[in-house]
């Protein structure tokens, strides 16, 4: 048996420990299950008495999304867009210590956002997702240059409000500044951005992210000769896989989140323990396309917070130059508050501060105090009330 698996069984204990001494806490997570699988959005809210309005928004290129709505009286009205290969259950699968119950029991106005492609949003008006490889043609790009304008114009159009808050947690909040850059008109329309984690360079990656991005041009040519286009989907292979494992109970947690997860986003076992993660497993992962992927890993080869790299023939049909232009983040003049941790490996201080940097109206910038906080506590982290949401409800109160 090699030092490695050891280590992995070693934490895993610890944190089997940990899980009976904080058992109450965790039992919670079981209100996220129903005997037919994981609860939708719906049901995880009515779990907490709530009741939810759902709309279907089309974005100009035909995509349906699925919008959620806790309707609320207080302040603007309040999007909440979620991660990488997540959707809007991330926000409420910690129950009663989750973002979204907590600023609901608050009476805010919440709008839960959905991307393309994953469980609520993969549907289209002509292209039929299993069949037609053309549906999975998009990145992060098309995330904010298509969904969040939708998405922001339909809370808009049914509050009649004139502006919004917004939340967003890693790619979430890095396809505002897509959407700052490429539609500066939809600047005015957000009151406050505030963003988890803030994800735009990775100039700083560490290992093992800093090695995958070395070798994702090869990982990318060979899943698009091998027509591998929708990945770690609910409906893939790799993600059926994927869920089958990780929700073993005797390998799940030590491979998957201390094995896998926790090297790329920063270990952090006190605030995922056994029974949440299970939890996890059953909501993500949402999937993806490969081509977000591949552009993620493009910002960190190039340097640059650029548009997709399709090579200089097809760039010079796309973009009239033979390499993809940088997003403009100077046009990004919505306010932006920065909320960052020491501990995560996906969000680096020094790229936070690079972005900071480059961006014109950031009107806040908090570093968490504390210090093992990682990547995936913003949304999943047992004691987030404690560490993460005063400065959160700070915001809200004072720009509403």
């Amino acid at each position: 048996m090699n030092i490695v698996l050891i280590l992995i069984l070693i934490i895993s204990s610890k944190t089997h420990v940990l899980a009976r001494e904080n058992i109450a806490d965790e039992l919670n997570s079981l209100l996220q299950r129903s005997v037919d699988g994981p609860l939708n959005f719906p049901e995880l809210a009515r779990n907490y008495g709530y009741q939810t309005e759902k709309y279907d928004v089309q974005t100009e290129d035909g995509y349906l999304l699925g919008l959620f709505r806790i309707p609320g009286e207080r302040g603007l009205p309040t999007l909440l867009m979620h991660g990488l290969m997540d959707t809007s259950d991330t926000w409420l699968i910690r129950g009663n210590t989750s973002l979204g119950v907590t600023l609901a029991c608050e009476g805010y106005d919440l709008w839960f956002g959905n991307i393309r492609g994953n469980r609520y949003s993969r549907r289209h008006v002509k292209l039929n997702p299993d069949i037609d490889t053309s549906f999975w043609d998009y990145s992060f790009h098309e995330h904010g240059f298509y969904d969040l304008p939708a998405i922001i114009d339909t809370i808009l159009w049914k509050t009649g409000s004139k502006k919004l808050n917004a939340i967003g947690h890693s790619q979430g909040n890095t396809i505002f500044y897509i959407l700052g850059s490429t539609r500066p008109e939809y600047n005015a329309k957000v009151n406050v951005m505030t963003a988890l984690a803030p994800v735009c360079f990775f100039n700083n990656a560490p290992p093992p992210l800093s090695w995958l991005i070395q070798i994702s041009p090869q990982l990318y040519e060979l899943a698009m000769s091998s027509g591998v286009h929708e990945i770690f989907g609910n409906v893939t292979p790799i993600g059926k896989a994927t869920k089958l494992f990780c929700s073993r109970p005797s390998i799940g947690y030590a491979v998957c989140l201390l094995g896998v997860l926790f090297p790329f986003v920063g270990f952090d076992t006190q605030e995922l323990l056994p029974l949440f993660f299970n939890v996890i497993v059953e909501h993500n992962p949402a999937g993806t396309t490969t081509k977000n992927f591949y552009h993620f890993f493009q910002l960190g080869l190039r340097g640059r917070f650029s548009n997709f790299d399709y090579g200089p023939d097809r760039n010079l049909l796309e973009y009239n130059s033979k390499t993809p232009p940088d997003y403009n983040l100077t046009s990004v003049t919505m306010p932006i508050v920065f909320i960052a941790a020491r501990n995560d490996k996906l969000s680096r201080i020094p790229d936070v501060e690079n972005l900071l940097q480059q961006l014109p109206n950031v009107v806040r910038y908090t570093i968490i105090k504390r210090r093992i906080m990682n990547h995936l506590d913003y949304v999943w982290g047992a004691h987030m009330k404690a560490y993460l949401f005063p400065y959160i409800l700070e915001v809200l109160e004072k720009f509403n």
